[in-house]
Parts: C-alpha cells; sequence; structure tokens
C-alpha cells in the first residue's frame, strides 16, 4: 500500500493500545501519545509543572539523567501486527521537541509486566531518525514482523503529541478456530479492513470495525452530503475467508444524517475490481441511532473473502459487524 496511513493504527487506544511506562513523563502524561483524536491547542492553560500540552512531554535533561542518552516508553499495542509505517507527530511542540527518535519492537506471549518487558531482548525497527516539529513525521517501515510491544525512545528529550502505529492486524487464527463458535469476521481485531470507500469526509472509513460500541458521532464513518445521483459505499476485506450469518448495521449517534437504506453485497477474490458481487443483504431501510440486526434476511453465498457496503444515498453508519463461521 503506498500511503500505509490508511492501514489500522494498531498502537489506539481506541483497539486497546496502551502506554505501559515512560522513564519520564514530568510535563505531560505519557497516555496522551495514543489517544484517537488528534491534538489540540489550548492557549494560555497552564498546570503547575508548566503550559498543558497535549502530548507526552519529558522534563528537560539535567543532572543526573545527563548520563541517559534518551527518554523513553513502553507500548502495548492494542492488537499484534505486522507494522508498515509510523507517524511521529509533534503538534504544537515548537522549541520542545525531541531531535531524533528511533523505535524498538519485540513480541512476547500473554501481558508481562514492567520489570520483565525492561529486560527482553528489544530488536530496532526504526533507526535514529530526524524529527521536525510541529510535524506529521512519516516513516515507512518493512520486515517488521509480527510485534506486540514498542519500545519509543526520544533523542534527548522533549515532547510528542501522537505516536501512530500503521499496520496489518494478525491474530490468534488457532485460538480464533477452537472457540468453535461464530466471529466477527469484518472486526479490526480478527483482521478485517476496510480497503476503500467512496467518501469519508466526516469519519474515517475504518471507524466501521472497530471494537466496542460508538461514544460519539465522530466515532463513525461518515460521507459528505451527496449531490445528485449515485450513492456511497465501502469495501471490507474480511480477516479470512469465511461464510456470513448475521450482520448488524449501527448507527448511533446518526440522528439526522443516517442513511435512509443499505444493502450487502460479497465476493472473493484479489482484485476488487474483479470480485463479482452477490445479494447477500436485500435493500434494508435504516433507523436513525439504531442498532440493526439482519439474520433471516441474510442470503447464503457461501465463503467469501470481501464486503461491499452501500449506504442511500450517503450519511453515517458508526459500526458493521459481519458475524460468521471460518471457512
Amino acid at each position: 500500500m503506498d500511503d500505509f496511513t490508511e492501514l489500522i493504527d494498531l498502537a489506539s487506544e481506541q483497539l486497546g493500545g496502551a502506554v505501559l511506562y515512560a522513564n519520564d513523563d514530568f510535563f505531560a502524561a505519557k497516555e496522551n501519545l495514543i489517544k484517537p483524536y488528534e491534538p489540540v491547542w489550548k492557549e494560555g492553560l497552564y498546570t503547575d509543572d508548566g503550559k498543558w500540552m497535549d502530548g507526552w512531554e519529558s522534563r528537560r535533561r539535567r543532572s543526573p539523567r545527563l548520563d541517559e542518552p534518551y527518554d523513553w516508553c513502553i507500548i502495548r499495542l492494542g492488537m499484534p501486527g505486522e507494522i508498515q509505517g509510523v507517524v511521529v507527530d509533534t503538534a504544537y511542540f515548537r522549541g520542545n521537541f525531541p531531535s531524533h527518535c528511533a523505535l524498538d519492537a519485540v513480541a512476547v506471549d500473554a501481558n508481562p509486566g514492567i520489570d520483565e518487558l525492561v529486560r527482553v531482548h528489544w530488536h530496532e525497527i526504526l533507526p535514529v531518525s530526524e524529527l521536525k516539529g510541529d510535524t506529521k513525521n512519516h516513516f515507512t517501515l518493512e520486515n517488521t514482523g509480527r510485534q506486540t510491544h514498542l519500545r519509543f525512545r526520544i533523542y534527548p528529550d522533549g515532547g510528542v503529541a501522537r505516536l501512530r502505529v500503521h499496520g496489518y492486524v494478525t491474530p490468534d487464527w488457532e485460538a480464533l478456530r477452537g472457540r468453535n463458535s461464530e466471529i466477527d469476521l469484518a472486526a479490526a481485531e480478527n483482521g478485517g479492513d476496510v480497503i476503500a470507500a467512496s467518501d469519508e469526509f466526516f469519519g474515517h472509513r475504518q471507524n466501521l470495525i472497530m471494537p466496542g460500541l460508538a461514544q460519539v458521532m465522530s466515532d463513525g464513518w461518515e460521507t459528505r452530503r451527496r449531490r445528485g445521483q449515485g450513492h456511497d459505499w465501502c469495501v471490507v476485506r474480511l480477516g479470512t475467508a469465511g461464510r456470513i450469518t448475521r450482520a448488524i448495521v449501527d448507527t448511533s449517534f446518526f440522528r439526522g444524517n443516517y442513511p435512509e437504506s443499505c444493502t450487502l453485497e460479497a465476493g472473493s477474490g484479489d482484485d476488487i475490481d474483479a470480485v463479482e458481487w452477490r445479494e447477500l443483504l436485500p435493500s434494508s431501510k435504516l433507523q436513525p441511532h439504531t442498532r440493526h440486526e439482519f439474520v433471516n434476511e441474510i442470503a447464503d453465498v457461501g465463503n467469501v473473502t470481501h464486503v461491499r457496503f452501500n449506504i442511500f444515498p450517503d450519511g453515517g453508519v458508526s459500526r458493521l459487524r459481519l458475524f460468521g463461521w471460518m471457512a
């Protein structure tokens, strides 16, 4: 993929990511690094420690910390995955951003404690790289393998607003098969990916498959108001091929801007332009701020790899769930 930022943010708090530890977060909390929303500036707002900043910010380097070459934090990814690129966003950090950064990764089982993570053998996936202030610094990565945790190093100190870690979720397929029950084949945590959309002006398409319920309207996928003919759509690549038996279309928080109706089409193939789409769900009326569940209406089209979600004519949907059985 040319633009790795279109992939899911594996570290996002929205997906279950967490900043487990930082050696210093005197000025601004480490947890801000993975907040799902864009960083903000609050003019004139100060805390007892200094200027309020929306990000992670360590103190200025003074003795005895002079012997340490960098500040660092440890991040648990929301889901294990293969990282394709990172964005180190130094928004609003102008005279206090790090000059450089680096990133280490490791894959570990279960949920190790900080003491264990500090001692593990990290391998570098992003060498020491220069940063610019008040900028989204993009770094493309290759052949990172499946990772579960990251160590983010900043040189020598300073502040970073957000760290975005984009890539592909790599589920534990053996565990999923062992459930012997239907799973959400579209869910981000099960490797699903919304690979294309006609429009996402007000809300990103990947929000459709995020875990849990939407909390606000901006948590969903929303298109601009359509003028003229046509309708909006998106295409979901399932985490694995499977037979869909149940669908949920959730329009929570969309009251004056929900789609009038929707359909689902399904098919298989590596090239979505060549997929022969078959009707999975016929045209179905939608209601505002409602969780719609479709079971009897779902056609048995066999095992498929992709689903096309059509909304008429435009609007917003908070979540799309496609439950079924792995092939």
